[in-house]
Protein backbone atom coordinates (compact mmCIF):
# COMPACT_ATOMS: atom_id res chain seq x y z
CA UNK A 1 0.00 0.00 0.00
CA UNK A 2 2.85 2.40 0.85
CA UNK A 3 4.47 1.74 -2.53
CA UNK A 4 1.20 2.52 -4.36
CA UNK A 5 0.81 5.76 -2.40
CA UNK A 6 4.37 6.79 -3.24
CA UNK A 7 3.85 6.08 -6.94
CA UNK A 8 0.63 8.09 -6.94
CA UNK A 9 2.40 11.05 -5.36
CA UNK A 10 5.06 10.83 -8.01
CA UNK A 11 2.42 10.83 -10.74
CA UNK A 12 1.04 14.02 -9.25
CA UNK A 13 4.52 15.49 -9.60
CA UNK A 14 4.45 14.96 -13.38
CA UNK A 15 0.82 15.97 -13.78
CA UNK A 16 1.20 19.70 -14.68
CA UNK A 17 0.56 20.48 -18.34
CA UNK A 18 3.72 20.77 -20.44
CA UNK A 19 2.36 24.03 -21.84
CA UNK A 20 2.47 25.60 -18.35
CA UNK A 21 5.84 24.21 -17.25
CA UNK A 22 8.82 26.53 -16.79
CA UNK A 23 12.56 25.82 -16.86
CA UNK A 24 14.63 27.85 -14.40
CA UNK A 25 18.44 27.81 -14.59
CA UNK A 26 21.40 29.90 -13.46
CA UNK A 27 22.80 32.15 -16.19
CA UNK A 28 26.22 30.48 -15.87
CA UNK A 29 24.63 27.26 -17.10
CA UNK A 30 22.95 29.01 -20.03
CA UNK A 31 26.23 30.58 -21.18
CA UNK A 32 28.17 27.33 -20.68
CA UNK A 33 29.22 25.01 -23.49
CA UNK A 34 26.68 22.22 -23.93
CA UNK A 35 28.74 19.26 -25.12
CA UNK A 36 25.74 17.29 -26.33
CA UNK A 37 23.32 17.09 -29.23
CA UNK A 38 19.70 18.25 -29.22
CA UNK A 39 18.06 15.14 -27.70
CA UNK A 40 20.08 14.96 -24.43
CA UNK A 41 19.86 18.74 -24.13
CA UNK A 42 16.06 18.72 -24.49
CA UNK A 43 15.79 15.78 -22.07
CA UNK A 44 17.84 17.73 -19.53
CA UNK A 45 15.57 20.77 -19.90
CA UNK A 46 12.47 18.60 -19.47
CA UNK A 47 13.91 17.10 -16.26
CA UNK A 48 14.82 20.57 -14.92
CA UNK A 49 11.23 21.72 -15.43
CA UNK A 50 10.20 19.21 -12.74
CA UNK A 51 12.31 20.92 -10.06
CA UNK A 52 10.45 23.09 -7.58
CA UNK A 53 13.14 25.60 -6.56
CA UNK A 54 11.26 26.44 -3.35
CA UNK A 55 11.20 22.75 -2.38
CA UNK A 56 14.24 21.08 -4.01
CA UNK A 57 13.79 17.35 -4.67
CA UNK A 58 15.02 14.85 -2.11
CA UNK A 59 18.22 13.08 -3.09
CA UNK A 60 18.38 15.31 -6.22
CA UNK A 61 15.81 13.01 -7.84
CA UNK A 62 12.73 13.75 -9.95
CA UNK A 63 10.19 11.37 -11.45
CA UNK A 64 9.08 11.66 -15.03
CA UNK A 65 6.25 10.01 -16.92
CA UNK A 66 7.25 8.14 -20.08
CA UNK A 67 4.00 9.30 -21.65
CA UNK A 68 5.00 12.89 -20.95
CA UNK A 69 8.50 12.25 -22.29
CA UNK A 70 7.22 10.83 -25.58
CA UNK A 71 4.68 13.67 -25.87
CA UNK A 72 7.45 16.22 -25.34
CA UNK A 73 9.54 14.66 -28.10
CA UNK A 74 6.43 13.99 -30.25
CA UNK A 75 7.37 10.31 -30.56
CA UNK A 76 4.65 7.87 -31.54
CA UNK A 77 6.40 5.19 -33.60
CA UNK A 78 6.94 1.57 -32.64
CA UNK A 79 10.61 1.87 -31.64
CA UNK A 80 10.17 4.77 -29.21
CA UNK A 81 11.44 2.72 -26.24
CA UNK A 82 14.69 1.81 -28.01
CA UNK A 83 15.13 5.44 -29.06
CA UNK A 84 14.57 6.54 -25.46
CA UNK A 85 17.19 4.04 -24.25
CA UNK A 86 19.65 5.26 -26.87
CA UNK A 87 19.09 8.90 -25.88
CA UNK A 88 19.65 8.12 -22.18
CA UNK A 89 22.86 6.24 -22.90
CA UNK A 90 24.16 9.06 -25.08
CA UNK A 91 23.30 11.63 -22.43
CA UNK A 92 25.22 9.74 -19.75
CA UNK A 93 28.22 8.66 -21.82
CA UNK A 94 28.80 11.71 -24.02
CA UNK A 95 26.93 14.72 -22.69
CA UNK A 96 28.29 17.30 -20.29
CA UNK A 97 28.31 21.04 -19.61
CA UNK A 98 31.58 22.95 -19.59
CA UNK A 99 31.10 25.93 -17.28
CA UNK A 100 33.48 28.90 -17.30
CA UNK A 101 33.79 31.07 -14.17
CA UNK A 102 35.76 34.30 -13.99
CA UNK A 103 38.03 34.57 -10.94
CA UNK A 104 40.51 37.22 -9.76
CA UNK A 105 43.47 35.49 -11.39
CA UNK A 106 41.70 34.20 -14.50
CA UNK A 107 39.05 31.58 -15.30
CA UNK A 108 38.00 28.34 -13.62
CA UNK A 109 36.49 25.58 -15.76
CA UNK A 110 34.08 22.86 -14.67
CA UNK A 111 32.97 19.85 -16.72
CA UNK A 112 29.76 18.40 -15.27
CA UNK A 113 27.77 15.35 -16.37
CA UNK A 114 24.31 16.66 -15.40
CA UNK A 115 22.35 13.40 -15.06
CA UNK A 116 24.48 10.40 -14.06
CA UNK A 117 21.62 8.08 -13.08
CA UNK A 118 18.38 7.15 -14.88
CA UNK A 119 16.13 4.22 -14.02
CA UNK A 120 13.06 2.91 -15.82
CA UNK A 121 11.20 -0.33 -16.43
CA UNK A 122 9.21 -1.72 -19.34
CA UNK A 123 6.26 -2.61 -17.10
CA UNK A 124 5.32 0.85 -15.74
CA UNK A 125 5.30 4.48 -16.80
CA UNK A 126 7.75 6.03 -14.34
CA UNK A 127 11.28 7.23 -15.13
CA UNK A 128 13.59 8.09 -12.23
CA UNK A 129 16.12 10.84 -12.96
CA UNK A 130 18.87 11.77 -10.52
CA UNK A 131 20.84 14.97 -11.04
CA UNK A 132 24.53 15.32 -10.27
CA UNK A 133 25.22 17.11 -6.99
CA UNK A 134 27.59 19.36 -9.00
CA UNK A 135 24.82 20.60 -11.29
CA UNK A 136 22.25 21.25 -8.53
CA UNK A 137 23.63 24.66 -7.43
CA UNK A 138 22.90 25.91 -10.95
CA UNK A 139 19.28 24.71 -10.66
CA UNK A 140 18.20 25.59 -7.10
CA UNK A 141 20.46 28.34 -5.68
CA UNK A 142 18.73 31.02 -7.74
CA UNK A 143 18.81 34.15 -5.60
CA UNK A 144 20.09 36.17 -8.56
CA UNK A 145 21.37 35.77 -12.13
CA UNK A 146 18.84 33.17 -13.20
CA UNK A 147 16.58 32.78 -16.23
CA UNK A 148 13.11 31.31 -16.61
CA UNK A 149 11.79 30.18 -19.98
CA UNK A 150 8.85 28.21 -21.31
CA UNK A 151 9.23 24.45 -21.72
CA UNK A 152 6.60 24.54 -24.49
CA UNK A 153 8.91 26.72 -26.60
CA UNK A 154 11.81 24.29 -26.17
CA UNK A 155 9.59 21.37 -27.14
CA UNK A 156 9.10 22.93 -30.58
CA UNK A 157 12.82 23.31 -31.35
CA UNK A 158 14.60 20.56 -33.29
CA UNK A 159 18.08 22.04 -33.67
CA UNK A 160 20.81 22.06 -31.04
CA UNK A 161 21.83 25.57 -32.07
CA UNK A 162 18.21 26.79 -31.91
CA UNK A 163 17.93 25.49 -28.32
CA UNK A 164 21.24 27.08 -27.27
CA UNK A 165 20.39 30.43 -28.85
CA UNK A 166 16.83 30.39 -27.49
CA UNK A 167 18.11 29.93 -23.91
CA UNK A 168 20.61 32.78 -24.34
CA UNK A 169 18.06 35.08 -25.96
CA UNK A 170 15.59 34.31 -23.14
CA UNK A 171 18.25 35.20 -20.58
CA UNK A 172 18.70 38.63 -22.16
CA UNK A 173 15.02 39.33 -22.82
CA UNK A 174 14.09 38.36 -19.23
CA UNK A 175 16.50 41.05 -18.02
CA UNK A 176 14.92 43.55 -20.40
CA UNK A 177 11.45 42.79 -19.00
CA UNK A 178 12.73 42.94 -15.42
CA UNK A 179 14.49 46.30 -15.66
CA UNK A 180 11.84 47.77 -17.97
CA UNK A 181 9.34 47.32 -15.11
CA UNK A 182 11.55 47.71 -12.05
CA UNK A 183 13.97 50.38 -13.25
CA UNK A 184 17.50 50.58 -11.90
CA UNK A 185 19.21 50.70 -15.31
CA UNK A 186 19.75 53.48 -17.84
CA UNK A 187 17.45 53.37 -20.86
CA UNK A 188 20.33 52.43 -23.16
CA UNK A 189 21.22 49.49 -20.88
CA UNK A 190 17.61 48.29 -20.81
CA UNK A 191 17.36 48.45 -24.60
CA UNK A 192 20.66 46.60 -24.78
CA UNK A 193 19.02 43.56 -23.17
CA UNK A 194 16.55 43.16 -26.02
CA UNK A 195 19.24 43.99 -28.58
CA UNK A 196 22.08 41.93 -27.06
CA UNK A 197 25.49 41.79 -28.69
CA UNK A 198 27.96 38.91 -28.52
CA UNK A 199 31.51 38.63 -29.84
CA UNK A 200 32.08 35.98 -32.48
CA UNK A 201 34.59 34.03 -30.40
CA UNK A 202 32.11 33.91 -27.49
CA UNK A 203 29.29 32.80 -29.79
CA UNK A 204 31.48 30.03 -31.24
CA UNK A 205 32.42 28.89 -27.71
CA UNK A 206 28.80 28.83 -26.52
CA UNK A 207 27.61 26.90 -29.59
CA UNK A 208 30.66 24.57 -29.47
CA UNK A 209 31.65 25.50 -33.03
CA UNK A 210 35.20 26.76 -32.44
CA UNK A 211 36.52 24.04 -34.76
CA UNK A 212 33.48 23.79 -37.03
CA UNK A 213 32.10 25.84 -39.94
CA UNK A 214 35.39 27.71 -40.39
CA UNK A 215 33.98 29.76 -43.26
CA UNK A 216 31.64 32.41 -41.92
CA UNK A 217 29.09 31.79 -44.67
CA UNK A 218 28.68 28.19 -43.46
CA UNK A 219 28.56 29.30 -39.83
CA UNK A 220 25.95 31.94 -40.60
CA UNK A 221 23.70 29.44 -42.37
CA UNK A 222 23.93 26.60 -39.84
CA UNK A 223 24.27 28.48 -36.53
CA UNK A 224 22.42 31.75 -37.20
CA UNK A 225 19.98 31.80 -40.13
CA UNK A 226 18.41 28.34 -39.81
CA UNK A 227 18.17 28.26 -35.96
CA UNK A 228 16.81 31.83 -35.74
CA UNK A 229 14.22 31.08 -38.42
CA UNK A 230 13.17 28.07 -36.31
CA UNK A 231 12.98 30.19 -33.15
CA UNK A 232 10.91 32.88 -34.89
CA UNK A 233 8.60 30.32 -36.46
CA UNK A 234 8.04 28.09 -33.43
CA UNK A 235 8.47 30.10 -30.20
CA UNK A 236 7.17 33.27 -28.57
CA UNK A 237 10.12 35.31 -29.93
CA UNK A 238 10.71 37.12 -33.22
CA UNK A 239 14.47 37.40 -33.73
CA UNK A 240 16.59 39.24 -36.32
CA UNK A 241 20.31 39.99 -36.28
CA UNK A 242 22.98 42.30 -37.70
CA UNK A 243 26.67 41.63 -38.31
CA UNK A 244 29.23 44.04 -36.84
CA UNK A 245 32.49 44.26 -38.78
CA UNK A 246 35.94 45.11 -37.49
CA UNK A 247 38.11 45.69 -40.50
CA UNK A 248 37.18 43.03 -43.03
CA UNK A 249 36.12 40.42 -40.46
CA UNK A 250 32.84 39.87 -38.62
CA UNK A 251 33.61 40.82 -35.01
CA UNK A 252 30.19 40.57 -33.33
CA UNK A 253 26.52 39.73 -33.82
CA UNK A 254 23.70 41.98 -32.58
CA UNK A 255 20.36 40.24 -32.03
CA UNK A 256 17.02 42.06 -32.06
CA UNK A 257 14.34 40.36 -29.96
CA UNK A 258 10.63 41.12 -29.85
CA UNK A 259 7.91 39.08 -28.18
CA UNK A 260 4.88 37.93 -30.12
CA UNK A 261 1.45 39.10 -29.03
CA UNK A 262 -0.68 36.21 -27.78
CA UNK A 263 -3.83 35.78 -29.83
CA UNK A 264 -7.11 35.62 -27.89
CA UNK A 265 -10.81 35.17 -28.50
CA UNK A 266 -11.32 38.94 -28.79
CA UNK A 267 -9.36 39.21 -32.05
CA UNK A 268 -12.49 40.38 -33.85
CA UNK A 269 -12.39 43.57 -31.76
CA UNK A 270 -8.90 44.61 -32.86
CA UNK A 271 -10.25 47.37 -35.14
CA UNK A 272 -12.56 48.83 -32.48
CA UNK A 273 -10.98 52.11 -31.18
CA UNK A 274 -12.78 51.81 -27.83
CA UNK A 275 -11.47 48.27 -27.36
CA UNK A 276 -7.92 49.29 -28.28
CA UNK A 277 -8.04 52.31 -25.94
CA UNK A 278 -9.41 50.15 -23.09
CA UNK A 279 -6.73 47.52 -23.64
CA UNK A 280 -3.95 50.13 -23.62
CA UNK A 281 -5.32 51.66 -20.41
CA UNK A 282 -5.52 48.21 -18.81
CA UNK A 283 -1.91 47.38 -19.77
CA UNK A 284 -0.67 50.75 -18.52
CA UNK A 285 -2.59 50.28 -15.26
CA UNK A 286 -1.04 46.84 -14.75
CA UNK A 287 2.44 48.22 -15.44
CA UNK A 288 1.85 50.95 -12.83
CA UNK A 289 0.69 48.36 -10.29
CA UNK A 290 3.74 46.17 -10.94
CA UNK A 291 6.06 49.16 -10.63
CA UNK A 292 4.46 50.22 -7.34
CA UNK A 293 4.63 46.65 -6.03
CA UNK A 294 8.35 46.43 -6.80
CA UNK A 295 8.91 49.63 -4.81
CA UNK A 296 6.62 48.65 -1.93
CA UNK A 297 8.24 47.82 1.44
CA UNK A 298 5.67 45.01 1.76
CA UNK A 299 7.28 43.19 -1.16
CA UNK A 300 10.59 43.26 0.69
CA UNK A 301 8.86 42.00 3.86
CA UNK A 302 7.27 39.11 1.95
CA UNK A 303 10.69 38.18 0.54
CA UNK A 304 12.24 38.30 4.02
CA UNK A 305 9.52 35.98 5.33
CA UNK A 306 10.02 33.58 2.36
CA UNK A 307 6.46 34.17 1.18
CA UNK A 308 7.63 35.47 -2.20
CA UNK A 309 10.42 34.01 -4.32
CA UNK A 310 12.61 35.69 -6.91
CA UNK A 311 10.69 33.81 -9.57
CA UNK A 312 7.45 35.39 -8.28
CA UNK A 313 9.00 38.81 -8.93
CA UNK A 314 8.98 38.01 -12.67
CA UNK A 315 5.22 37.27 -12.61
CA UNK A 316 3.33 40.49 -13.36
CA UNK A 317 -0.02 38.94 -12.41
CA UNK A 318 1.22 38.17 -8.88
CA UNK A 319 2.74 41.63 -8.38
CA UNK A 320 -0.22 43.58 -9.74
CA UNK A 321 -2.59 41.41 -7.69
CA UNK A 322 -0.63 42.08 -4.49
CA UNK A 323 -0.49 45.85 -5.10
CA UNK A 324 -4.19 46.08 -5.92
CA UNK A 325 -5.76 43.61 -3.47
CA UNK A 326 -3.34 42.89 -0.61
CA UNK A 327 -1.13 45.89 0.15
CA UNK A 328 -4.06 48.29 0.87
CA UNK A 329 -5.18 45.81 3.57
CA UNK A 330 -1.63 45.73 4.97
CA UNK A 331 -1.87 49.54 5.21
CA UNK A 332 -5.01 49.11 7.35
CA UNK A 333 -3.24 46.63 9.62
CA UNK A 334 -0.23 48.95 9.87
CA UNK A 335 -2.49 51.79 11.08
CA UNK A 336 -3.97 49.49 13.74
CA UNK A 337 -0.87 47.57 14.87
CA UNK A 338 2.10 49.33 13.30
CA UNK A 339 4.69 47.74 11.02
CA UNK A 340 5.49 45.26 13.80
CA UNK A 341 1.92 43.97 13.57
CA UNK A 342 2.31 43.38 9.82
CA UNK A 343 5.55 41.45 10.42
CA UNK A 344 3.91 39.30 13.12
CA UNK A 345 1.02 38.50 10.76
CA UNK A 346 3.45 37.47 7.97
CA UNK A 347 5.46 35.30 10.35
CA UNK A 348 2.27 33.55 11.46
CA UNK A 349 0.94 32.79 7.97
CA UNK A 350 4.41 31.71 6.81
CA UNK A 351 4.34 28.95 9.42
CA UNK A 352 0.85 27.89 8.24
CA UNK A 353 1.80 27.84 4.56
CA UNK A 354 1.27 24.67 2.51
CA UNK A 355 1.93 23.57 -1.09
CA UNK A 356 -1.39 24.96 -2.35
CA UNK A 357 -0.72 28.40 -0.91
CA UNK A 358 2.73 28.51 -2.53
CA UNK A 359 1.18 27.94 -5.94
CA UNK A 360 -1.53 30.60 -5.31
CA UNK A 361 0.43 33.04 -3.20
CA UNK A 362 -1.48 36.25 -4.01
CA UNK A 363 -4.83 34.57 -3.32
CA UNK A 364 -3.47 33.05 -0.09
CA UNK A 365 -2.14 36.38 1.21
CA UNK A 366 -5.39 38.18 0.35
CA UNK A 367 -7.55 35.59 2.10
CA UNK A 368 -5.26 35.58 5.17
CA UNK A 369 -5.34 39.34 5.72
CA UNK A 370 -9.10 39.51 4.99
CA UNK A 371 -9.67 36.97 7.77
CA UNK A 372 -7.25 38.64 10.19
CA UNK A 373 -8.29 42.31 9.92
CA UNK A 374 -11.82 41.84 11.38
CA UNK A 375 -10.28 40.02 14.36
CA UNK A 376 -7.92 42.93 15.02
CA UNK A 377 -10.74 45.45 14.71
CA UNK A 378 -12.95 43.47 17.12
CA UNK A 379 -10.09 43.28 19.62
CA UNK A 380 -9.72 47.06 19.50
CA UNK A 381 -13.46 47.56 20.03
CA UNK A 382 -13.49 45.17 22.97
CA UNK A 383 -10.48 46.94 24.46
CA UNK A 384 -12.21 50.31 24.19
Amino acid sequence: MAIITELNSRKEQTAPDLAKRKVVEHNSLITSIAKMDKTPLKMFELAVSLIDTDNPPKDQTVYLSKRELFAFFKVDDNNKHSRFKEAVEKMQKQAFFQIKKEQDKGFDFESIVPIPYVKWADYHDEVTIEFSDRIMPYLINLKNNFTQHALSDLAELNSKYAIILYRWLSMNYNQYEHYHVKGGRREAQVEGYRNPIIRMHELREMTDTVNEYKKFANFETRVLKEPLAEITDRTSFNVAYDKVKKGRSIDSIVFHITKKQVADDTSYKQDDPAYIDGKIRKEESEKDLVYEAMKSPYTKLLMEHFLLSYIDLTDTAILSGLQKNVYPLYDELKELRGLKGVKEHLAYIRDKQDDYSKKNIAKYLKKSIEQYLPIVKRQDIDHE
